[in-house]
């Protein structure tokens, strides 16, 4: 097996209560929170701000960081260990990188998802409600 990567994955957060994702435009397909592998060298706060600029155009305001997710299984393309960061949009959303398109979903309603993003979701709309992290294995 090899050995996990480390990817980010960032929840963007509108004042309307809507979260951005994007339409992956490579394998896995399907909606996805914005994010993907960090660069050697790179922090994982640069890196969440690089990959919301790249699939989104969009700078990140109040970032901070939510919790990391690392079951092996998680990503069909192998094990791969993501950092969720939170932050709201500053800009205009547009689709750019490996994304073939983005939309704004309600926070309570979104899509089904890629990967894990969906359970991350809900674990971000537990900790609105209450004020707990996820308590992950």
């Amino acid at each position: 097996m090899a050995e996990p990567r480390c990817t980010v994955d960032i929840i963007i957060h509108d004042p309307g209560d809507r979260v951005l994702l994007v339409e992956r435009a490579n394998p896995p397909h399907g909606w996805a929170l914005p994010g993907g592998f960090v660069d050697p060298g790179e922090a994982l706060d640069g890196a969440a701000r690089r990959e919301a600029r790249e699939e989104t155009g969009l700078e990140l305001e109040e970032l901070f960081q939510f919790a990391t997710y690392s079951a092996p299984e998680r990503d069909p393309r192998g094990h791969t260990i993501s950092t969720v960061y939170v932050a709201r949009p500053a800009g205009e959303a547009r689709a750019a990188s490996d994304a073939a398109s983005l939309d704004w979903f309600p926070l309570a309603d979104p899509p089904e998802t890629a990967f894990d993003h969906g359970a991350i979701l809900a674990d971000y709309r537990r900790f609105l409600e209450t004020g707990e992290r996820p308590r992950l294995p």
